[in-house]
């Protein structure tokens, strides 16, 4: 992998948190981070993160991707979750935790990787969310992951960071649903897309990692053809832009060229309400994948 390894990598390394070798990885907790596409399971990846325009804080958002061999990756995105009292440390917890997790399975065959894979990631969930619980803090934060084997992915998440999978024509695949009062109204159609973007209530999250209330929604396997694209982002992008206009960033060109165009128009919305278009500044990260 090409990609910078930041200040988590690094902290993780003088931690100790894991006796086991770490998978390749990348991950960040950066005011800004952007790093070009790179090999990846068959394809390429691309990863940004890039804090909220109109604060001096920490960026909140952490992101991983663990490249476990030639034919396995993890990613990752959890988004610390605002108003809760450590939220950028929540967030750095979740994706460390699973660091951990994912660290035994580096150099497996690919056999055995299918086999632990989901528990892997599974275990490393729960376990950073009775970890974040421990800290006493009320620290909560957002989590969702994406599993690559060989052209299958499997999607796993809690909160308001989305997975959308598409097709190079544009046409989805697979949006989770987030877990928020916004999000359920909107899945049972009772909201509008457009409706749901300018609610009132947006902000509101129903499930996080930092509760005794938490529960993971795990998707079904999904194949992906040559040139579909993966996208995990947290809400940052999803509050934002809406799905046509990410498909129609993301459709056709250069992975890392369409992914900071797509990055650009949503953070350019941040600072500029108006048109009914979307507006709400926030911390912003994404990950590409795309079968080559």
């Amino acid at each position: 992998m090409e990609l910078k390894r930041l200040a988590l990598y690094e902290s993780i390394r003088q931690e100790n948190v894991s006796d086991n070798p770490m998978p390749s990885e990348i991950v960040c907790e950066a005011l800004d981070y952007s790093a070009v596409a790179t090999d990846l399971v068959n394809g390429t990846a691309y990863a940004c993160s890039f804090r909220s325009p109109y604060k001096e804080t920490a960026n909140e958002d952490s992101l991983a991707v663990f490249e476990l061999g030639p034919q396995a990756a993890v990613l990752a995105i959890a988004d610390g979750v605002g108003g809760h009292a450590g939220g950028e440390t929540a967030a750095r917890l979740a994706v460390v935790t699973l660091a951990t997790h994912l660290a035994p399975l580096a150099g497996l065959s690919i056999d055995e990787i299918t086999e632990v894979i989901r528990p892997a990631i599974l275990n490393a969930i729960e376990q950073a969310n009775e970890l974040i619980q421990q800290t006493g803090t009320g620290a909560a934060t957002t989590i969702v992951v994406a599993e690559v084997v060989q052209s299958t992915i499997r999607p796993y998440h809690v909160g308001d960071s989305g997975i959308l999978v598409m097709g190079q024509r544009g046409r989805v695949k697979l949006e989770t649903m987030a877990h928020s009062p916004v999000g359920y109204a909107l899945s049972a159609g009772l909201i509008s897309p457009e409706e749901a973007l300018h609610h009132e209530d947006r902000h509101l999250v129903e499930n996080v990692l930092g509760t005794s209330e938490m529960r993971i929604e795990i998707g079904s396997p999904l194949h992906l053809n040559p040139r579909d694209t993966l996208l995990l982002a947290s809400d940052g992008l999803f509050d934002n832009l809406r799905t046509g206009e990410i498909v129609d960033c993301l459709k056709s060109g250069p992975l890392a060229k369409q992914g900071a165009s797509m990055v650009d128009l949503a953070r350019e919305r941040m600072r500029l309400a108006g048109n009914n278009d979307p507006s709400k500044p926030d911390d912003l990260t994404a990950i590409l994948y795309r079968r080559r």
